[in-house]
């Protein structure tokens, strides 16, 4: 991995943004509150480039937003954490994952298509997983979006569904062979505010009784259906962690244990992906 020779200043003239760069939608956003930021108590923290293959300029592996507020800025120059050789697009795309994680949360598109371009690189959710420090299961959701049918892509892209609900409505609507379009959409909408356990629920009514309507395997889902709840004993280190995991998963922690359970069973082979 690459290692930073020096840190000074470089001329905005002689910085260029890195194909690697993980953020490419809404990189303008909030742009004039960050200037301003910047304006009020200076440059927290410098980006980080490369050299570029083009004699002297740099490659901005992160840090373009600050780059750009600069610019807005009128300013001449911005302090640079400069890395000791060039870095390939794969290594810049790490690094920009990396470091985009702990800033403003990235377009779920952004994730994807960074997740998409590693996996096809590494060939395996585990590796991208160590390189990026992302949840497995985030990985292994967005590297099967290329799965989904166009209806599916843009209620995804819209932020209507996630992804991991989007490939549970296909999964439901291909009951019969290829998926519905129609019912896919109308899975898809029904699940979004549903536990993953009711999504599960569905899924699984329809594989076992392709016959059964849409709107009905939505209701028994609705109301509950053959769902089995059991109760376990948590140390206090491990409750813990759990509404740790579910807070960062934006759930509760029920649905919380029900994904690690899932996710745990099936990297072992005792589950099918739902």
């Amino acid at each position: 991995m690459a290692k930073i020779k020096e840190v000074r200043e470089i001329p905005l003239a002689d910085l260029e943004i890195g194909k690697g760069q993980v953020r490419l939608r809404d990189v303008g956003k909030e742009i004039d509150e960050l200037a301003d930021s910047i304006r009020k108590v200076g440059l927290l923290e410098p980006i980080v480039v490369c050299e570029s293959e083009t004699p002297g300029r740099y490659e901005i592996i992160t840090g373009q937003r600050r780059f750009l507020a600069h610019k807005e800025l009128k300013r001449q120059s911005i302090l640079a954490a400069i890395l000791d050789h060039h870095v390939d697009e794969q290594t810049a795309k790490i690094l920009s994952v990396t470091e985009n994680l702990v800033r403003r949360d990235l377009n779920s598109r952004d994730l994807i298509d960074a997740c998409t371009f590693l996996y096809k690189r590494y060939g395996s959710i585990k590796d991208v997983v160590d390189e990026t420090a992302l949840p497995y299961h985030k990985v292994s959701q967005y590297v099967k979006y290329d799965q989904l049918i166009p209806e599916l892509k843009s209620l995804v892209d819209e932020g209507q569904v996630n992804v991991q609900t989007a490939l549970r409505a296909q999964k439901a609507a291909s009951a019969t062979g290829a998926p519905n379009p129609e019912e896919a959409v109308e899975f898809a909408k029904e699940m979004a505010p549903m536990s993953g356990a009711q999504q599960s629920k569905i899924v699984s009514t329809r594989e076992n009784n392709p016959d059964v309507p849409a709107d009905q395997a939505i209701e028994d889902a609705k109301k509950g259906g053959k769902i089995t709840q059991i109760n376990v004993t948590l140390s206090s280190n491990v409750h813990g962690s759990l509404k740790e995991f579910a807070n960062s998963e934006d759930t509760n922690m029920d649905d919380a244990a029900r994904m690690l359970i899932q996710e745990g069973l099936s990297e072992k082979g005792y589950l099918a992906d739902l």
